[in-house]
C-alpha cells in the first residue's frame, strides 16, 4: 500500500486556516486603529497551485499526465466593503464572515479525517 497523502493535505489546510484565523483576529483587534489596512491570507487554492505536485506514471501502461496549460481563473484579492474616514479598511461584518468560513473549514477537515480514520481502522481489522 502506498503513502496516504490525505492526512498531509488536511494538515496543510489546517495550518493555512490557522494563519487565516490569525489574520482575521488581528483585523478585528485593530478595527478602531486609524489607518489600519485589513489583511487576509492568500487563498488556499493558490497555495496548492504553487506546490510542486505532479502526477507520475509508475508503469508503462499508465497514461502520461497532461501538460499544464494557462490558468482557468484569475485569483485576486477582494477589497474591503468600505474604508472609514480614519483610513481603516476593517469591516467587522466581513471579518466575522471570514471567521465563520474558517470555523466551517476546520469542522469539515475534522469530519473528513475522522471518516478516513474509521475507514482505515475498519480495513485493518479485516
Amino acid at each position: 500500500m502506498g503513502p496516504i497523502h490525505l492526512f498531509d493535505l488536511v494538515s496543510q489546510h489546517n495550518a493555512w486556516l490557522s494563519v487565516r484565523q490569525s489574520a482575521v483576529a488581528g483585523n478585528i483587534a485593530n478595527a478602531n486603529t486609524p489607518g489600519f489596512k485589513a489583511h487576509d491570507a492568500e487563498p488556499f487554492e493558490a497555495v496548492l497551485n504553487a506546490a510542486p505536485l505532479r502526477l507520475a506514471t509508475t508503469r508503462p501502461g499508465h497514461m502520461s499526465p497532461p501538460q499544464p496549460g494557462p490558468p482557468v481563473t484569475d485569483v485576486r484579492d477582494e477589497d474591503a466593503w468600505d474604508v472609514l474616514h480614519s483610513g481603516n479598511s476593517v469591516v467587522l461584518e466581513q471579518e466575522l464572515i471570514k471567521a465563520g468560513e474558517v470555523n466551517r473549514s476546520f469542522a469539515l477537515n475534522a469530519g473528513i479525517v475522522k471518516a478516513f480514520h474509521r475507514m482505515l481502522m475498519a480495513s485493518a481489522r479485516g
